[in-house]
């Protein structure tokens, strides 16, 4: 019988003299037996008056008072040696970042001298094209002008 009691506010007189019920009402019955104990336990709250808000606020303002007072002060070895370490990782970050620019400067240098060459083998190409079909063109046409020039002296023999 004990262990149908699901809430932990019943004593085990409690649970005897409770009949069995169903889970769902068990679950309810205690959630509202536990709504209201906790009404019964906040009797003996009192609500701070003006007296002890004021000291409250005082009290808030010595510790941060107090916590800035224990605060290390700039000629302090600890945070003279916290200052030269994050200047040293300054320095080094922007020793790295001028290294990644080179590496960047020198990697769009040969990408130019790749696209200035790619651009003088396609120029070198096309003159190369045009004076093989001007070359052509100039074939052809001594063709045409020979056999013009047998059609002509053929007419003139007869």
């Amino acid at each position: 019988m004990v262990a149908s009691c699901r809430a932990t506010l019943y004593t085990a007189a409690d649970c005897a003299v409770r009949p069995l019920l169903a889970p769902a009402q068990d679950m309810w019955i205690a959630t509202f037996e536990s709504e209201s104990n906790k009404a019964y336990s906040m009797r003996g709250f009192k609500e701070p008056g003006f007296a002890e808000r004021q000291k409250a606020a005082m009290q808030a303002r010595e510790n941060l008072l107090q916590k800035f007072r224990t605060q290390p002060t700039a000629d302090d070895p600890e945070v003279a040696r916290r200052r030269a370490e994050r200047e040293a990782i300054a320095a080094n970050r922007a020793r790295l970042k001028q290294e990644r620019e080179a590496a960047k400067a020198e990697q769009k240098r040969r990408e130019q001298e790749a696209a200035a060459a790619e651009a003088a083998r396609i120029a070198r190409e096309k003159e190369e094209a045009a004076a093989r079909q001007a070359q052509v063109e100039a074939e052809q046409k001594a063709k045409r002008d020979a056999r013009y020039a047998a059609r002509k002296a053929k007419g003139r023999k007869r």
